[in-house]
């Protein structure tokens, strides 16, 4: 079971961090493109706050969302706003979401997440912690998949070679990330892809290897492959 107590305080860090870089900006730049496509960064704001909400519901035994077109418009009707009304909703949201998570509850039943998807309780400030991150970095405002910590970095290449793996259309991939005589971090492995093709050996450093199995960052810009091309991954 993961630790909720400390995926929790990381997750107030990330979401202060992300408050303090998006209070830099004005309407203009809100209303400017984001990392995701056709997405502006007032859409990135927007979906941080729903999101958050959408996870209250988790914890309350509700739907995450009403329905996927509900979510979607929830977005598309807030992603405009002004900006200190994307910033109070983001941090109102995120206070919410702390909220319900600070009442005594069994962090190891089972809460049901997006189409069908269930996950313990305890892992659920984690996925949070994840869209907080990862969406700060979409924000496209100079926070990269590089400044990331890397404690998220690693844990979340676990997650989503996870997600991966067993899928026929990826094959065996081994992921690598070299030691780094700078900060004393030996080589790291994982593994992801079905059983299905022949074997790839994809190295580079861990932000970028996160970057490729979340379809962010220059896509394997910085890594080396051996074995064939860099697979193409389903969409997240």
């Amino acid at each position: 079971m993961s630790d909720h107590v400390h995926d929790l305080r990381s997750v107030r860090e990330a979401t202060e961090r992300l408050l303090t870089a998006a209070a830099k900006l004005d309407n203009a730049a809100l209303a400017g493109g984001s990392h995701l496509p056709g997405w502006t960064r007032g859409h990135v704001l927007a979906h941080l706050a729903r999101n958050a909400d959408a996870l209250v519901n988790v914890f309350e035994g509700r739907p995450m969302y009403e329905s996927a077109a509900a979510r979607d418009a929830d977005i598309e009707r807030d992603a405009g706003r002004p900006l200190e009304e994307q910033l109070a909703d983001v941090r109102d949201s995120a206070a919410r979401f702390m909220a319900t998570t600070e009442p005594p509850q069994d962090w190891s039943r089972t809460v049901e997440l997006r189409n069908g998807i269930t996950d313990l309780a305890s892992n659920v400030p984690f996925r949070r912690l994840v869209e907080v991150e990862l969406h700060h970095v979409d924000l496209n405002v100079g926070y990269e998949l590089a400044d990331l910590p890397g404690e998220f970095t690693e844990r979340e290449i676990v997650f989503l070679a996870d997600r991966w793996s067993g899928r026929p259309e990826v094959p065996p991939v081994t992921l690598t990330a070299p030691a780094d005589d700078t900060d004393g971090t030996d080589e790291r492995t994982w593994h992801t892809g079905g059983p299905e093709g022949a074997p790839v050996t994809v190295t580079g450093p861990a932000d970028e290897l996160l970057g490729w199995l979340a379809g962010r960052g220059a896509k394997g810009a910085r890594l080396s492959v051996e074995g064939g091309p860099l697979p193409a991954l389903p969409a997240l």
